[in-house]
Order: C-alpha cells, then structure tokens, then sequence
C-alpha cells in the first residue's frame, strides 16, 4: 500500500519556495511516490476521542515559484489512516501549539508515526532543552526575578537576554557593560517579573556566525549553515539580516552532536536543529528546524531525502 504523509504546517501558499524545508520534505516524499496532505493547524479536531483533520492533498510538488503545488478540495480524515505525520508549524509556540499536540498525540496513539514525537514537542522548549547538556553551553540562567538576573550581567558583563517562546532572533537583546537600558530590557522581557526569560553569556564568534546543524534521527549532515550577522547586528538569524554561509562541521561540532544524538533518539525527535556558536550550543529547535534548502543546494545533498529514509526505517520497525 502507498505510504500517506500529512503535514501541519502554516500557509503553503504563503511560503518563501526558494528557501521553504518543509517544501524540501515534501518533494522528498513524493519522489518516493507517497500520498501528501497539507493541514492547517486550526483543521486538528477530536471527535469522541478520534484525531481528525480537515485536510487536502497535495501532488505536483516543485520548486516553480509560480506552481509549486496542487491542492485538491478540503476533505475530513481520520488521522488513523495516515501514516506519518510532520508537525512543521512554526512557534509562537503557545496554548493553540499545545492544544494540537495533544489531538496529534492521540492520532500517535491510534497508530499513526509522529514527527516530531507531540510529548518531546512539549517538553523540550527549544531555549531550555539545550540546557540539559551543560558540559556543551554557555554560562546561562533562565529566571524571572530581576535580582538574579542582573547578578548574572554583573558576573559576566557582556550579556544576551532573550525570550523563551521566539523565534527568527526576535526580542533577543545584547547588554553590554555599563548599559543604562537593563532595568527597562529586564522589565520588558520578563513583564515585570511575570515571565522567564534566558540569560546567556555573549559570545564573540557570534561575528564568525551561528551554525545550523541540522540531525537527522540523531545522526548529523556533515555541514552546517553559518548564519553571519549583518554589519552592527548581533543576531545571526535570516530573518533578522543574516548571511547564510555553508561549511564543514567541526571536530567540537561532532562532539556537541554526540553529547546529544542518543537524548534526541530516545525523546522521538527524527528532526532537530542545533544551534552552535563558536564552541557552544545555545540552542535545540524541535519545532520546525530549517536550512534543508541552503545546505542541499552548496552541497548536492537531499536532507528531506534522508528524513523520509529515517521516517521509512521507523514505519517497517513500527
């Protein structure tokens, strides 16, 4: 029988095709000759019990910006009789995400290959999972009582205050010695003491970029993409003015994989995203890692290809 993929993901018709990586896994699936659905978040709904969605199918994936996809007309299905299905929403990772997690961990009950595992979505925040891992992190701190926080700046001096739910480097603040801003950043990140945030000792090699290695079933693609801030920026990240860059992984960029890979194998995360700068990790994206397009066309690679040859092993050993 023809294996079915579903994804949850934001607008298709929306996507930036030159750069999308869950474009990238979907032509993987169909060069496979599986059946594609596309579902939007708010069409996940429970039924007594059963996981269903409204979903389309999807054929004729490209990489044409004009006509890069087909989509057939909405139709009910119950999530039981698709075979596996990615979870590529993008954060804010809020109420509704959890919410969907829950209809999709139910589809998991009833038989159906979740990727990534709906549990390890929830449980692993992307900025605090990496925290698990100290041997491999900054000097870091996640509170939200100012005291602490500011103890942390007095320590280390050069310091990155950021949420814990963004994504794209938005609200990431850089606070350097003598900042008169920190009250009013510490204030505004934390909503006055209401909500957690990270403090990160800064890294200098930020200037040399933050890498993307993306793992597959625990297993790293041999290079990485270093996202090198623009002139006067201390993010890295493409959305924020990034330049990607393509290189070999480090020796230390193997290690950090290592450190992680049988962690992320045992959670059920067949996709993740380290973040590494200079010598350390900062973060573990789980949600919707991207970079697939850059790093397979600089290198002739095929990452969605390698995903769905992960998502296949784990569908006969099911």
């Amino acid at each position: 029988m023809t294996t079915k993929l579903a994804v949850v993901m934001d607008d298709i018709l929306s996507i930036n095709v030159k750069k999308d990586s869950t474009l990238a896994m979907l032509a993987a699936a169909q060069r496979k000759g599986w059946e594609l659905y596309y579902i939007q978040q708010g069409d996940l709904y429970l039924d007594q019990g059963a996981a269903k969605a409204l979903c389309q199918q999807v054929t004729n994936i490209s990489y044409d910006p004009a006509n890069y996809c087909t989509l057939a007309a909405a139709e009910t299905v119950l999530l039981q009789d698709i075979d596996v299905i990615l979870m590529r929403k993008d954060p804010p990772f809020d109420n509704e995400y959890i919410y969907s997690t829950y209809i999709l961990e139910a589809a998991e009950q009833q038989g159906v290959l979740v990727v990534n595992k709906p549990q390890s979505l929830r449980d692993c925040n992307e900025k605090i999972f990496a925290t698990q891992f100290p041997q491999c992190c900054p000097p870091v701190m996640v509170s939200r009582n100012a005291d602490l926080l500011k103890a942390f700046y007095a320590e280390h001096n050069d310091v990155i205050f950021k949420p814990l739910d963004g994504m794209g480097g938005t609200a990431i603040f850089r606070v350097k010695p003598g900042d008169p801003n920190l009250n009013v950043i510490l204030e505004t990140l934390t909503s006055y003491g209401q909500q957690s945030i990270m403090a990160q000792k800064f890294i200098p090699e930020i200037s040399q970029g933050d890498k993307r290695i993306l793992l597959v079933n625990g297993e790293p693609v041999s290079y990485s993409l270093a996202r090198v801030p623009a002139k006067g920026e201390t993010r890295g990240n493409l959305a924020a003015g990034g330049r990607g860059v393509p290189q070999p992984l480090t020796d230390r960029d193997r290690w950090i994989c290592q450190q992680v890979a049988a962690t992320l194998k045992q959670k059920g995360l067949l996709f993740v995203g380290l973040d590494v700068i200079g010598d350390y990790l900062t973060e573990i994206n789980v949600t919707s890692p991207t970079c697939i397009r850059e790093l397979d066309s600089h290198y002739n690679l095929d990452i969605g290809g390698q995903l769905m040859d992960a998502i296949e092993q784990q569908l006969v050993h099911k």
